[in-house]
């Protein structure tokens, strides 16, 4: 549905969280439009999201442009697997370098998009910026005191996306489970068939908690805030949601490859890191206190140099000339 955001990141009710490309409506006090009409009616900017067969993404850019408007463009799904899934197809994909190339500009929420962007339109009109996560509005800080976290929260789901690794991340919780004595909390809403995949990994008897129930986001992220660390292999080259989710919890995440994996976690993300070394690094933050409270007082602090709704809010300005 359509929203506008005139109080920013707003309360934590909203129809939609300002997270992902909502994110960049949010920080601006702007709004995400469903329909062309209605991004007409707004004088200003567009950033026009390509999904599906890019026809429909196609006919908007023609009508923003005649109208005047200055039309930015980004794949909606952004991971290098869906990335690949959706430009398999010729007509598609002759179809993408035509709307890139006639766009204005290109914004991409990773550097790998955005660099995809660059060798499509043959200039350096496409830029990267991350998408920002209300980590400067104190309605949004959903953390809770150290000494009340416990456990390893599994950030992926997937067990079908080769790139997930999920189960991988799986067994790496496994074993740190067993040297640390931390539960794993996982989301599984495979059925039967994840019951069965589960039930083989050889978690000691009530160290795995699984939960069946999709969430509120804000309910999700309460349930995230409870955990020591979030844990994931993921390395699709994502924008990093599980990571900013974790940010909002002020929990370490290890491993993840994403934008804001390697910007808001640097020490602990999965970029150019083995599993080993992923999981030594979450070891690390399960046993050392020490090490885990230094690890909560950067973050924030790091992230906000690249992450923050300020910041971000001041890029997209330059970007789009307002």
């Amino acid at each position: 549905m359509a929203q506008d955001f005139p109080d920013g990141a707003g309360e934590t009710a909203l129809p939609h969280p300002p997270t992902n490309f909502h994110a960049y409506a949010s920080c601006t006090h702007g709004s995400f439009q469903r329909e062309t009409t209605d991004a007409l009616a707004r004088d200003t900017p567009v950033l026009l999201l390509l999904r599906g067969d890019f026809s429909a993404s196609e006919r908007a850019l023609e009508t923003l442009q005649k109208a005047g408007r200055f039309v930015a463009v980004s794949l909606k799904e952004t991971g290098l697997h869906q990335i690949a899934n959706q430009l398999q197809n010729s007509a598609r994909l002759a179809r993408f370098v035509r709307i890139v190339q006639k766009a204005d500009a290109c914004l991409a929420p990773t550097p790998e998009a955005a660099d995809l962007c660059r060798a499509s339109r043959g200039d350096r009109r496409a830029a990267f910026i991350p998408t920002p996560y209300p980590i400067d509005d104190p309605r949004w800080n959903f953390s809770r005191p150290i000494e009340q976290r416990s456990g390893i929260f599994i950030g992926t789901r997937e067990w079908d996306v080769p790139s997930r690794n999920h189960l991988a991340a799986l067994i790496a919780a496994r074993r740190l489970s067993e040297s640390t004595g931390e539960h794993v909390t996982v989301f599984d809403c495979e059925g039967r068939k994840g019951a069965r995949l589960l039930a083989e990994l050889g978690f000691v008897p009530g160290k795995l908690r699984v939960l069946h129930k999709k969430l509120a986001y804000p309910d999700y992220l309460r349930e995230l805030a409870r955990h020591r660390i979030v844990l994931q292999l993921d390395t699709s080259f994502v924008p990093g949601q599980v990571a900013g989710d974790a940010l909002l919890c002020r929990v370490p995440c290890a491993g993840g490859n994403g934008a804001i994996d390697r910007l808001a976690f640097p020490e602990t993300c999965g970029f150019a890191r083995s599993i080993a070394e992923i999981e030594q690094l979450a070891s690390r933050l399960l046993s050392d206190r020490e090490y885990y409270s230094e690890m909560v007082a950067a973050m924030v602090p790091v992230a906000s140099k690249s992450l923050s709704f300020e910041v971000v809010a001041k890029q997209l300005a330059e970007f789009f000339g307002t």
